[in-house]
Protein backbone atom coordinates (compact mmCIF):
# COMPACT_ATOMS: atom_id res chain seq x y z
CA UNK A 1 0.00 0.00 0.00
CA UNK A 2 2.89 2.23 0.68
CA UNK A 3 4.52 1.45 -2.33
CA UNK A 4 1.76 2.31 -4.41
CA UNK A 5 0.59 5.50 -2.35
CA UNK A 6 4.53 6.45 -3.47
CA UNK A 7 4.15 5.73 -6.92
CA UNK A 8 1.01 7.91 -7.06
CA UNK A 9 2.35 11.27 -5.43
CA UNK A 10 5.32 10.81 -7.42
CA UNK A 11 3.06 10.41 -10.68
CA UNK A 12 1.25 13.66 -9.15
CA UNK A 13 4.57 15.67 -9.16
CA UNK A 14 5.56 14.75 -12.02
CA UNK A 15 2.48 15.65 -14.19
CA UNK A 16 2.11 19.34 -11.92
CA UNK A 17 5.80 19.75 -12.96
CA UNK A 18 5.68 19.40 -16.86
CA UNK A 19 2.25 21.72 -16.68
CA UNK A 20 4.52 24.39 -15.00
CA UNK A 21 7.03 23.80 -17.18
CA UNK A 22 4.84 23.52 -20.30
CA UNK A 23 2.55 26.38 -19.27
CA UNK A 24 2.92 28.40 -22.32
CA UNK A 25 2.18 25.97 -24.73
CA UNK A 26 -0.44 24.28 -23.18
CA UNK A 27 -3.40 26.73 -23.45
CA UNK A 28 -5.18 25.28 -26.62
CA UNK A 29 -5.12 22.00 -25.67
CA UNK A 30 -6.43 22.60 -22.23
CA UNK A 31 -9.25 25.03 -23.47
CA UNK A 32 -9.73 21.79 -26.52
CA UNK A 33 -10.21 19.38 -23.83
CA UNK A 34 -12.38 21.40 -21.41
CA UNK A 35 -14.85 22.31 -24.90
CA UNK A 36 -14.88 18.70 -25.59
CA UNK A 37 -15.97 18.10 -22.19
CA UNK A 38 -18.32 20.54 -22.48
CA UNK A 39 -20.08 19.52 -25.77
CA UNK A 40 -19.87 15.67 -24.86
CA UNK A 41 -23.04 15.23 -23.97
CA UNK A 42 -24.48 16.50 -27.44
CA UNK A 43 -22.62 14.09 -29.10
CA UNK A 44 -23.83 11.23 -26.89
CA UNK A 45 -27.15 12.47 -27.80
CA UNK A 46 -26.65 12.44 -31.21
CA UNK A 47 -25.38 8.77 -31.18
CA UNK A 48 -28.78 7.94 -29.36
CA UNK A 49 -30.23 9.47 -32.43
CA UNK A 50 -28.37 6.97 -34.58
CA UNK A 51 -25.41 8.89 -35.81
CA UNK A 52 -22.44 7.74 -36.07
CA UNK A 53 -19.87 8.84 -33.64
CA UNK A 54 -18.09 10.72 -36.38
CA UNK A 55 -20.39 12.26 -37.86
CA UNK A 56 -22.30 13.62 -34.30
CA UNK A 57 -18.68 15.07 -33.55
CA UNK A 58 -18.81 16.58 -36.85
CA UNK A 59 -21.96 17.75 -36.89
CA UNK A 60 -21.32 19.62 -33.04
CA UNK A 61 -17.78 20.62 -33.86
CA UNK A 62 -19.30 22.92 -36.83
CA UNK A 63 -22.38 24.24 -34.42
CA UNK A 64 -19.84 25.58 -32.39
CA UNK A 65 -17.82 26.77 -34.66
CA UNK A 66 -20.56 28.79 -36.40
CA UNK A 67 -21.52 30.16 -33.19
CA UNK A 68 -18.35 30.69 -31.94
CA UNK A 69 -17.87 32.85 -35.39
CA UNK A 70 -20.45 34.52 -35.33
CA UNK A 71 -20.41 35.64 -31.66
CA UNK A 72 -16.88 36.99 -32.77
CA UNK A 73 -18.26 39.10 -35.51
CA UNK A 74 -20.76 40.62 -34.08
CA UNK A 75 -19.52 41.91 -30.49
CA UNK A 76 -16.07 41.69 -31.43
CA UNK A 77 -15.70 45.02 -32.96
CA UNK A 78 -18.26 46.43 -30.90
CA UNK A 79 -16.02 44.95 -27.43
CA UNK A 80 -13.04 46.65 -28.89
CA UNK A 81 -14.53 49.86 -29.38
CA UNK A 82 -15.99 50.37 -26.49
CA UNK A 83 -12.52 49.20 -24.67
CA UNK A 84 -10.84 51.66 -26.28
CA UNK A 85 -13.16 54.47 -25.71
CA UNK A 86 -13.65 53.31 -22.19
CA UNK A 87 -9.32 53.27 -21.66
CA UNK A 88 -9.23 56.74 -23.28
CA UNK A 89 -12.11 58.41 -21.35
CA UNK A 90 -10.91 56.76 -18.20
CA UNK A 91 -8.96 60.17 -16.51
CA UNK A 92 -12.27 62.06 -17.15
CA UNK A 93 -14.76 59.21 -15.61
CA UNK A 94 -12.07 59.21 -12.38
CA UNK A 95 -11.69 62.77 -12.35
CA UNK A 96 -15.91 63.23 -12.65
CA UNK A 97 -16.22 60.58 -10.24
CA UNK A 98 -13.67 62.25 -7.53
CA UNK A 99 -15.63 65.53 -7.98
CA UNK A 100 -18.87 63.82 -6.76
CA UNK A 101 -17.13 62.30 -3.87
CA UNK A 102 -15.80 65.79 -3.55
CA UNK A 103 -19.04 67.48 -3.94
CA UNK A 104 -20.78 64.67 -1.68
CA UNK A 105 -18.21 65.46 0.94
CA UNK A 106 -18.74 68.98 1.10
CA UNK A 107 -22.26 68.40 2.21
CA UNK A 108 -20.99 66.17 5.18
CA UNK A 109 -18.09 68.79 6.14
CA UNK A 110 -20.01 70.54 8.99
CA UNK A 111 -20.39 67.33 10.50
CA UNK A 112 -16.57 66.33 9.83
CA UNK A 113 -13.77 67.83 12.07
CA UNK A 114 -11.60 70.07 9.32
CA UNK A 115 -8.59 67.38 10.28
CA UNK A 116 -10.49 64.52 9.31
CA UNK A 117 -11.71 65.90 6.31
CA UNK A 118 -8.56 66.66 4.73
CA UNK A 119 -7.30 63.08 5.56
CA UNK A 120 -10.16 61.53 3.21
CA UNK A 121 -9.97 64.28 0.68
CA UNK A 122 -6.11 63.30 0.40
CA UNK A 123 -6.94 59.59 0.35
CA UNK A 124 -9.71 59.96 -2.14
CA UNK A 125 -6.75 62.22 -4.46
CA UNK A 126 -4.34 58.93 -3.33
CA UNK A 127 -6.48 56.23 -4.35
CA UNK A 128 -8.05 58.05 -7.66
CA UNK A 129 -4.33 58.55 -8.95
CA UNK A 130 -3.10 55.19 -8.10
CA UNK A 131 -6.56 53.93 -10.10
CA UNK A 132 -5.40 55.92 -12.90
CA UNK A 133 -1.90 54.57 -12.95
CA UNK A 134 -2.79 50.66 -12.74
CA UNK A 135 -4.83 51.19 -15.86
CA UNK A 136 -2.39 53.27 -17.51
CA UNK A 137 -0.18 49.41 -16.03
CA UNK A 138 -2.56 47.49 -17.72
CA UNK A 139 -2.88 49.60 -21.01
CA UNK A 140 0.84 49.36 -21.67
CA UNK A 141 1.10 45.98 -20.80
CA UNK A 142 -1.94 44.96 -23.14
CA UNK A 143 -0.04 47.19 -26.02
CA UNK A 144 3.30 46.39 -25.12
CA UNK A 145 2.65 42.54 -25.43
CA UNK A 146 -0.14 42.08 -27.23
CA UNK A 147 -1.97 39.62 -25.22
CA UNK A 148 0.54 37.09 -27.02
CA UNK A 149 -0.55 37.37 -30.35
CA UNK A 150 0.59 34.03 -31.45
CA UNK A 151 -1.15 32.75 -28.85
CA UNK A 152 -4.27 34.04 -29.42
CA UNK A 153 -3.78 32.89 -33.31
CA UNK A 154 -2.83 29.04 -32.00
CA UNK A 155 -5.66 29.38 -29.70
CA UNK A 156 -7.91 29.64 -32.67
CA UNK A 157 -6.88 27.33 -35.21
CA UNK A 158 -5.53 24.56 -32.74
CA UNK A 159 -8.40 24.18 -29.86
CA UNK A 160 -10.88 23.34 -32.41
CA UNK A 161 -8.78 20.89 -34.12
CA UNK A 162 -8.32 19.45 -30.81
CA UNK A 163 -11.81 19.61 -29.69
CA UNK A 164 -12.60 17.44 -32.82
CA UNK A 165 -10.71 14.94 -32.49
CA UNK A 166 -11.12 14.90 -28.51
CA UNK A 167 -14.71 14.32 -28.83
CA UNK A 168 -14.81 11.81 -31.78
CA UNK A 169 -12.11 9.53 -29.67
CA UNK A 170 -13.83 10.51 -26.02
CA UNK A 171 -15.49 6.72 -25.48
CA UNK A 172 -12.17 4.87 -26.69
CA UNK A 173 -10.03 7.47 -24.26
CA UNK A 174 -12.08 6.65 -21.44
CA UNK A 175 -12.20 2.70 -22.25
CA UNK A 176 -8.73 2.98 -22.33
CA UNK A 177 -7.65 4.41 -19.27
CA UNK A 178 -10.13 2.28 -17.57
CA UNK A 179 -8.16 -0.45 -18.12
CA UNK A 180 -5.01 0.64 -16.82
CA UNK A 181 -6.73 0.81 -13.38
CA UNK A 182 -5.25 -1.17 -11.05
CA UNK A 183 -7.62 -4.05 -10.71
CA UNK A 184 -7.35 -4.34 -7.11
CA UNK A 185 -8.21 -1.04 -6.31
CA UNK A 186 -10.61 -0.52 -10.04
CA UNK A 187 -14.15 -0.34 -8.25
CA UNK A 188 -13.39 2.21 -5.97
CA UNK A 189 -11.06 4.26 -8.11
CA UNK A 190 -14.38 4.23 -10.60
CA UNK A 191 -17.07 5.26 -7.98
CA UNK A 192 -14.26 8.24 -7.63
CA UNK A 193 -14.40 9.00 -10.77
CA UNK A 194 -17.92 9.37 -11.60
CA UNK A 195 -18.21 11.46 -8.86
CA UNK A 196 -15.64 13.71 -9.80
CA UNK A 197 -17.59 13.70 -13.38
CA UNK A 198 -21.01 14.34 -11.64
CA UNK A 199 -19.37 17.32 -9.48
CA UNK A 200 -17.51 18.74 -12.86
CA UNK A 201 -20.78 18.42 -14.69
CA UNK A 202 -23.00 20.28 -12.18
CA UNK A 203 -20.35 23.22 -12.30
CA UNK A 204 -18.77 23.53 -15.78
CA UNK A 205 -21.52 22.67 -17.58
CA UNK A 206 -23.84 24.10 -15.42
CA UNK A 207 -22.14 27.24 -13.66
CA UNK A 208 -20.79 27.97 -17.54
CA UNK A 209 -24.49 28.23 -19.23
CA UNK A 210 -25.71 30.19 -16.62
CA UNK A 211 -22.33 32.27 -17.03
CA UNK A 212 -23.34 32.59 -20.39
CA UNK A 213 -26.83 33.36 -20.05
CA UNK A 214 -26.21 35.93 -17.16
CA UNK A 215 -23.68 37.60 -19.07
CA UNK A 216 -26.08 38.08 -22.20
CA UNK A 217 -28.50 39.32 -19.74
CA UNK A 218 -26.62 42.10 -18.17
CA UNK A 219 -25.08 43.01 -21.38
CA UNK A 220 -28.58 43.16 -23.12
CA UNK A 221 -29.92 45.13 -20.24
CA UNK A 222 -27.48 47.65 -19.57
CA UNK A 223 -27.45 48.69 -23.23
CA UNK A 224 -31.08 49.30 -22.69
CA UNK A 225 -30.51 51.28 -19.83
CA UNK A 226 -28.06 53.63 -21.79
CA UNK A 227 -25.48 53.06 -19.94
CA UNK A 228 -22.66 53.81 -21.87
CA UNK A 229 -19.87 50.86 -21.94
CA UNK A 230 -22.70 48.52 -20.94
CA UNK A 231 -21.99 45.83 -23.35
CA UNK A 232 -18.62 45.27 -21.97
CA UNK A 233 -19.66 45.60 -18.57
CA UNK A 234 -22.62 43.05 -18.57
CA UNK A 235 -19.86 40.38 -20.06
CA UNK A 236 -17.12 40.77 -17.75
CA UNK A 237 -19.94 40.41 -15.57
CA UNK A 238 -21.35 37.49 -16.54
CA UNK A 239 -17.89 35.44 -17.64
CA UNK A 240 -16.49 36.50 -14.05
CA UNK A 241 -19.67 35.15 -12.54
CA UNK A 242 -17.82 31.82 -13.09
CA UNK A 243 -16.28 32.34 -9.80
CA UNK A 244 -19.21 32.63 -6.96
CA UNK A 245 -20.11 36.29 -5.92
CA UNK A 246 -16.97 38.14 -7.81
CA UNK A 247 -18.46 38.64 -10.82
CA UNK A 248 -22.35 40.27 -9.47
CA UNK A 249 -20.36 42.10 -6.77
CA UNK A 250 -17.35 43.63 -9.52
CA UNK A 251 -20.17 44.50 -12.34
CA UNK A 252 -22.41 46.21 -9.97
CA UNK A 253 -19.33 48.51 -8.87
CA UNK A 254 -18.55 48.80 -12.39
CA UNK A 255 -21.68 49.84 -13.62
CA UNK A 256 -23.07 51.62 -10.68
CA UNK A 257 -19.48 53.95 -10.72
CA UNK A 258 -20.14 54.14 -14.53
CA UNK A 259 -24.00 55.68 -13.97
CA UNK A 260 -22.63 58.13 -11.11
CA UNK A 261 -20.14 59.73 -13.95
CA UNK A 262 -22.63 59.66 -16.72
CA UNK A 263 -26.07 60.29 -15.38
CA UNK A 264 -27.53 63.12 -13.52
CA UNK A 265 -30.66 61.67 -12.33
CA UNK A 266 -30.41 58.83 -9.48
CA UNK A 267 -33.67 57.12 -11.13
CA UNK A 268 -30.79 56.22 -14.01
CA UNK A 269 -28.04 55.04 -11.58
CA UNK A 270 -31.08 52.84 -9.50
CA UNK A 271 -32.40 51.39 -13.11
CA UNK A 272 -28.45 50.47 -13.37
CA UNK A 273 -28.57 48.82 -10.37
CA UNK A 274 -31.85 47.24 -10.85
CA UNK A 275 -30.51 45.64 -13.43
CA UNK A 276 -27.89 43.79 -11.42
CA UNK A 277 -30.38 42.94 -8.80
CA UNK A 278 -32.80 41.28 -11.03
CA UNK A 279 -30.04 39.33 -12.16
CA UNK A 280 -29.04 37.87 -8.85
CA UNK A 281 -32.60 37.23 -8.20
CA UNK A 282 -32.73 35.32 -11.59
CA UNK A 283 -29.25 33.49 -11.06
CA UNK A 284 -30.45 32.26 -7.71
CA UNK A 285 -34.30 31.40 -8.26
CA UNK A 286 -34.05 30.39 -11.71
CA UNK A 287 -30.94 29.64 -13.58
CA UNK A 288 -28.85 27.87 -10.64
CA UNK A 289 -31.43 25.88 -9.46
CA UNK A 290 -31.81 24.02 -12.52
CA UNK A 291 -28.88 24.30 -14.66
CA UNK A 292 -26.89 23.55 -11.38
CA UNK A 293 -28.71 22.12 -8.68
CA UNK A 294 -27.35 20.59 -5.80
CA UNK A 295 -24.79 18.44 -7.72
CA UNK A 296 -21.51 20.86 -7.61
CA UNK A 297 -20.47 20.01 -3.65
CA UNK A 298 -17.65 22.32 -4.47
CA UNK A 299 -17.77 25.39 -1.97
CA UNK A 300 -17.59 28.91 -3.36
CA UNK A 301 -14.17 29.90 -1.23
CA UNK A 302 -12.45 26.36 -2.25
CA UNK A 303 -13.87 28.01 -5.55
CA UNK A 304 -12.28 31.01 -5.51
CA UNK A 305 -8.51 29.69 -3.83
CA UNK A 306 -8.39 27.21 -6.45
CA UNK A 307 -8.64 29.58 -9.02
CA UNK A 308 -6.59 32.25 -7.67
CA UNK A 309 -3.83 29.72 -7.32
CA UNK A 310 -4.06 28.18 -10.28
CA UNK A 311 -3.79 31.32 -12.10
CA UNK A 312 -0.66 32.57 -9.99
CA UNK A 313 1.08 29.15 -10.14
CA UNK A 314 0.29 28.63 -13.81
CA UNK A 315 -0.98 31.47 -15.24
CA UNK A 316 -4.69 30.78 -17.84
CA UNK A 317 -4.07 27.36 -17.96
CA UNK A 318 -4.34 27.22 -14.31
CA UNK A 319 -7.66 28.76 -14.11
CA UNK A 320 -8.39 26.60 -16.70
CA UNK A 321 -7.34 23.26 -14.90
CA UNK A 322 -8.53 25.15 -11.23
CA UNK A 323 -11.93 23.77 -11.32
CA UNK A 324 -11.11 20.24 -12.18
CA UNK A 325 -8.74 19.81 -9.87
CA UNK A 326 -10.09 21.17 -6.87
CA UNK A 327 -13.60 18.46 -7.66
CA UNK A 328 -10.72 15.98 -7.53
CA UNK A 329 -9.13 16.83 -4.69
CA UNK A 330 -12.39 17.53 -2.95
CA UNK A 331 -14.43 14.09 -3.99
CA UNK A 332 -10.45 12.72 -2.47
CA UNK A 333 -10.82 14.33 0.68
CA UNK A 334 -13.98 13.27 1.42
CA UNK A 335 -13.50 9.74 0.49
CA UNK A 336 -10.10 10.10 2.93
CA UNK A 337 -12.38 11.64 5.53
CA UNK A 338 -15.32 8.83 5.28
CA UNK A 339 -12.62 5.84 5.36
CA UNK A 340 -11.28 7.87 8.47
CA UNK A 341 -14.62 8.21 10.16
CA UNK A 342 -14.65 4.54 9.89
CA UNK A 343 -11.97 3.33 11.04
CA UNK A 344 -10.05 2.60 14.44
CA UNK A 345 -8.11 5.84 14.11
CA UNK A 346 -11.19 7.61 14.39
CA UNK A 347 -13.15 5.09 16.94
CA UNK A 348 -9.98 4.70 19.20
CA UNK A 349 -10.61 1.64 21.42
CA UNK A 350 -13.78 1.65 20.73
CA UNK A 351 -13.60 -1.49 17.78
CA UNK A 352 -11.84 -3.32 20.44
CA UNK A 353 -14.59 -3.12 22.98
CA UNK A 354 -16.44 -4.14 20.26
CA UNK A 355 -14.63 -7.35 19.54
CA UNK A 356 -14.72 -7.71 23.11
CA UNK A 357 -18.28 -7.31 23.54
CA UNK A 358 -18.71 -9.82 20.40
CA UNK A 359 -16.34 -12.30 21.78
CA UNK A 360 -18.01 -12.10 25.17
CA UNK A 361 -21.70 -12.91 23.77
CA UNK A 362 -20.07 -15.72 21.81
CA UNK A 363 -18.36 -17.14 24.34
CA UNK A 364 -21.52 -16.93 26.56
CA UNK A 365 -24.05 -18.65 23.94
CA UNK A 366 -21.35 -21.27 23.73
CA UNK A 367 -22.15 -21.88 27.05
CA UNK A 368 -25.60 -22.26 26.85
CA UNK A 369 -25.70 -24.72 24.56
CA UNK A 370 -23.12 -26.42 26.10
CA UNK A 371 -25.45 -26.79 29.33
CA UNK A 372 -28.44 -27.54 27.37
CA UNK A 373 -26.39 -30.74 26.00
CA UNK A 374 -25.67 -31.77 29.73
CA UNK A 375 -29.69 -32.00 30.43
CA UNK A 376 -28.94 -29.79 33.51
CA UNK A 377 -26.91 -31.68 35.22
CA UNK A 378 -24.35 -30.84 37.49
CA UNK A 379 -20.73 -31.17 35.95
CA UNK A 380 -18.42 -33.41 38.11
Amino acid sequence: MARQLRFWLIGLLVFLFAVFLLRSVLLPFVAGMAIAYFLDPLCDRLEDLKLSRTMATTLVTLIFLMVGVASLLVLVPTLINQITNLLARSPQYIEALRGQIFDLLAMLEAKIHPEVMKAIEENVSGVSGKLFAWLAAALGQIVEGGVAFANLLSLLIVTPVVTFYLLRDWDRIVARVNGWLPRRHAEVIRAQVREVDRTLAGFIRGQGTVCLLLGGFYALALSLVGLDFGLVVGLVAGFLSFIPYVGSVIGLVLSVGLAFVQFSDWVDVAMVAAVFFAGQAIEGNVLTPKLVGERVGLHPVWVIFGLFAGGALFGIVGIILAVPLAAVIGVAVRFLLGRYLDSAYFHGNLAAAKTAEGEAASLAQTAGRGGDASNGEPMA
